[in-house]
């Protein structure tokens, strides 16, 4: 008996031992803060695979190809009137709350039973896509409303000058201004200081992607035209190159750059006042700077050559009812209509805004190498279409990424595999990289930050070479963490590396949040994914970042 209890007590003992052990091993996977990458990585299962080459595709697609199609962007008021008329408007007139001033004109207009002179009943319709897409979709006509009301006339200027066709029916339907945010204890406060403050280093300013954003481009081409009358000049675009060098990052998107700025990240942003006026945790902290050209919401007929005499009588009852006193009055209860002494005489043409988009593609990275890491979740919560949305948008988003640029892979499930090391994404490495993408299949858990860890380090290697690079980590994820590191325990080295982890989600069903905390950690942009938008929404991203 004395035997027997002797090995029971001993078998106790050993598995209270174990338990112990794994529990240590576990609180150290969750809890390393201050560990360093290579202090975690002794702790990952790291693989390389033997790249491989897959055929590529030479041709480069449109970004018009690209294009979603145009009911992944519903209507925000629907008409059943005979004769409809599509607005397709820029968000802030076509959203909730203070940017839903559209929405209730156009349901009052459709209410009121208006009619054309021949009795037929008149119907608006709202769709709400940003400026640049929207302009996207008339030029490429994947799909062409009958009017279209951007925030600015640089829009209409753009559609007419790359191919397609709209006319200016009416210069504003309700005024607005863009104007710089600065922090309200800021020595500075006029644009050409502030401007001069970010060349010189002074402070952090924020801004969004001109290629999409109505401020954005205002911007752009406001500091090339403060440069040089000539914008285009060495000056112009000496004077735009010096400010970008000191710039932290161009957001993906407005609240990207919100988000920043409330953390206090930033000195400085751009916003366009009726947002601003609406936002008191914004404009508590925060005075408001006009600049550039007024953002007054220009309306346009789309193909007006296609327009029966009907439909221009109906386009002038929606003008008329648009502009009216009542529509004003909410225009204004909504923030619209203020700022009207702020006056400009700076004028562009659709020619200037295309040659200012090549400038900033061509210098928003200053000359400096871009190093970036794609990480590939291949768990099982993958399987299926996830894994086919994934694999689809990493092969058609790839052509979207200059050849200057430094580019690998990395794969994971349980363990992590570096499927294609960085090298210069030249024809050579792109093969690479769609072999790698290739291979990709779903099966296992789900070790999300193991594979940050591993990208990190990955960059970090590469910096050697090319210290003053920019970085970042593109995580392509459901977001079901479940193995392996927590966010928790790899937060202090990645806010130390200070590469930003860019998260694209491809469910609705996973841990979006924790995509989200990973991506606010060093400024980067959260987006969710599906088979419709995706690689638009990745094109943009490497427009304004790779």
């Amino acid at each position: 008996m004395k035997k027997s209890n002797t090995i029971i007590i001993l078998g106790v003992v050993f598995a209270v031992i174990i338990v112990f052990v794994l529990g240590i091993f576990a609180l150290f996977k969750t809890s390393s803060k201050g560990k360093t990458t290579d202090s975690m990585l002794k702790h990952i299962n790291v693989t390389a695979a033997d790249p491989v080459k897959a055929s590529i595709s030479l041709e480069d697609n449109s970004l018009y190809d690209e294009l979603p199609e145009i009911t992944k962007y519903p209507l925000s008021v629907t008409s059943n009137a005979e004769l409809d008329i599509e607005i397709m408007t820029s968000p802030e007139k076509a959203g909730e709350n203070y940017e839903s001033w559209l929405i209730d004109v156009a349901e009052k207009f459709n209410r009121e039973g208006i009619t054309t002179e021949s009795g037929k009943k008149i119907g608006i319709s709202v769709r709400s896509v940003s400026s640049g897409l929207a302009a996207d979709y008339i030029i490429s006509n994947k799909h062409t409303p009958q009017l279209f009301t951007p925030s600015n006339y640089l829009w209409g200027e753009y559609v007419n000058a790359n191919g397609g066709s709209v006319t200016l029916k009416n210069e504003r339907l309700v005024g607005n201004t863009a104007g710089l945010l600065i922090s309200k204890n800021s020595d500075y406060k006029n644009f050409g200081d502030i401007i001069k403050a970010v060349q010189e280093g002074k402070i952090n300013l924020g801004y969004t992607n001109p290629q999409t954003s109505s401020t954005g481009m205002n911007l752009l081409l406001s500091i090339l035209k403060m440069g040089d009358e000539d914008m285009f000049s060495d000056a112009g675009v000496g004077n735009f190159t010096k400010f970008q060098q000191n710039i932290p990052f161009v957001a993906y998107n407005t609240m990207q750059m919100r988000d920043s700025a409330q953390k206090g990240t930033l000195d400085g942003m751009i916003l366009e006042y009726q947002t601003f006026v609406n936002e008191p945790n914004i404009n508590k902290i925060y005075d408001f700077i006009p600049f550039g050209i007024r953002h007054d919401n220009p309306l346009y007929i789309v193909n007006q050559e296609y327009m029966s005499a009907e439909d221009m009588d109906a386009i002038d009852k929606i003008n008329l009812y648009l502009t009216s006193d009542d529509s004003q009055k909410i225009a204004t209860k909504y923030g619209f209509n203020a700022n009207d002494d702020y006056k400009t005489d700076m004028t562009f043409t659709g020619s200037e805004v295309n040659k200012a988009l090549e400038v900033y593609k061509a210098n928003k990275d200053n000359g400096k190498d871009i190093i970036a890491v794609f990480v590939a979740d291949c768990s099982g919560s993958m399987y299926g279409e996830p894994m086919n949305q994934l694999k689809e948008s990493l092969s058609n988003g790839m052509q979207y990424i200059k050849e200057n640029n430094y580019v690998g892979l990395v794969s994971y499930s349980d363990d992590v595999c570096i499927e294609v090391p960085i090298e210069k994404f030249d024809l050579n490495q792109k093969a690479y990289f769609q072999g790698g993408i290739e291979r990709l299949t779903a099966n296992g858990s789900t070790a999300s930050y193991d594979a940050v860890v591993v990208a990190m380090d990955m960059i970090e290697k590469a910096k050697v070479n090319s210290p003053d690079a920019k970085t970042m980590i593109i995580l392509l994820s459901d977001g079901a963490q479940n193995e392996g590191y927590s966010l928790n325990a790899i937060t202090p080295a990645l806010e130390e590396s200070r590469i930003p982890v860019y998260t694209i989600s491809y469910t609705n069903d996973g841990d979006t949040q924790s995509m989200k905390k990973l991506s606010d950690i060093n400024e980067a942009a959260t987006m969710n994914a599906d088979s419709d938008d995706i690689v638009y929404k990745l094109k943009s991203l490497f427009n304004s970042q790779m």
